[in-house]
This record gives C-alpha cells, sequence and structure tokens, in this order.
C-alpha cells in the first residue's frame, strides 16, 4: 500500500528546508519498504507557487482536499509568510491532523505558526530561538526545549530552520522509513558530513541486493 507524506507549499516556502526529507521519502534507496512512500504537494489553491528559491510548482492537490485519513504525515516548511498570519488555513488544517492522531512535522517558521495557533501551548518543542516563538504570543514557552535542534513530541515534530538534516532525522524516524543502523548511517552521512556513513549504507544495499537473489 502505498504511504503518501504531504507537504504544504505557498509562495516563499523555504524549499532547502524541507530537502532532505523530502527527497530520501521519494528515494527508494535504503528503505525498509521500498516502494511504498511518496510525496504529494499541498497548495491553497491549486495555482503555481514559487519558492524562496525561485523554484516553480503545481501543487498536487488543494489545501480543502486533503484529509488526515489519507495522509502518513503533514510536512511544514518555514517561509516568509508565516510571522505575518497569512497561512492560518495550514495552522488549521495542522490542528486537525494532530487531532486525528497523524503526524505533523514542521520546521522554523512554521513552528511560529504552531505557536500562534496554541498547538505548541502543552507539547515539548523546539524552534530557531524561545524569543522567536515568544513573538507570537503562545503560552508554551516553559515546553521550550534549548537542548535540541529537533523534537518529536508524540506526533509533533519541531525543528530550527538551521538543520534540515536534524528535520529530516526525525521525520524519517518517526515514519520507520529506515532501519535504526540505517537511520544511524543516514546521519553520520549527511547531518554529520562523515563519509563512513555512505560506506555503510552501500554496505546495507549490497547485502539487501544479495538476499533478493
Amino acid at each position: 500500500m502505498l504511504k503518501t507524506v504531504h507537504m504544504a507549499v505557498f509562495d516563499t516556502f523555504s524549499d532547502w528546508e524541507v530537502g532532505h526529507a523530502t527527497a530520501h521519502i521519494n528515494r527508494e534507496l535504503w528503505q525498509r519498504e521500498p516502494g511504498t512512500w511518496q510525496v504529494k504537494t499541498v497548495g491553497r489553491t491549486a495555482d503555481p507557487i514559487t519558492s524562496m528559491g525561485g523554484m516553480r510548482l503545481l501543487p498536487d492537490l488543494t489545501l480543502a482536499e486533503l484529509r488526515p485519513a489519507d495522509s502518513a504525515m503533514l510536512l511544514l516548511p518555514g517561509g516568509s509568510t508565516w510571522e505575518a498570519g497569512e497561512l492560518a488555513d495550514f495552522e488549521e488544517k495542522a490542528g486537525e491532523f494532530l487531532a486525528a492522531g497523524v503526524p505533523v512535522a514542521a520546521i522554523c517558521g512554521a513552528t511560529f505558526g504552531l505557536a500562534r495557533a496554541g498547538l505548541l501551548d502543552d507539547r515539548r518543542h523546539t524552534s530557531n530561538d524561545p524569543g522567536y516563538l515568544s513573538m507570537s504570543g503562545y503560552s508554551g514557552l516553559d515546553h521550550y526545549d534549548k537542548t535540541e535542534t529537533a523534537v518529536t513530541d508524540g506526533d509533533l515534530i519541531t525543528a530550527t530552520g538551521t538543520r534540515p538534516a536534524d528535520f529530516a532525522r526525525a521525520v524519517f524516524e518517526r515514519l520507520g522509513l529506515y532501519e535504526p543502523h540505517v537511520l544511524a548511517a543516514w546521519y553520520q552521512l549527511y547531518g554529520d558530513n562523515d563519509g563512513a556513513g555512505f560506506y555503510t549504507l552501500a554496505q546495507y544495499e549490497q547485502q539487501r541486493a544479495a538476499a533478493a537473489r
């Protein structure tokens, strides 16, 4: 059965913050169950959007069409419009997902939106800085974790915008995308910039190919 991770897209979304996560969800290599995952983009409308990096794309579906029951996770990238309150409909959808027990993963500015919506008031979380989230007027500062760059609390993942690999690792772990030792090797390569992780991943794929013969 194909599992779908949905990613919010809107003008100015920070494409690099979700690049690791989306690329490796779509990429079968090293996955525990290759061929069972896909990413679909969700726009407020069906109109083309332009990312902060200048990439133009057409959403796969609209926000009104998105149902938690059809999704494995909702990814919320940062962008320059969260602080202005222009993405309240995505904040509302995130609340629907969490209420339905479907994970939500937010990075950078998206954490500001969730804070303003009250979704971080009672959940352990992180972001770019405690002072940044305080500007949202939220009441969850006591649950802010300054020690981690990505935090998972049940069905909610939050991360600072400067650590997209840490965000991706938390997403993969919550989805069960990789075996634990494979995830560790993935982060060794992409998070720690340690080439030894590549050889562990290559060996894993070779062993799996040999077992399939």
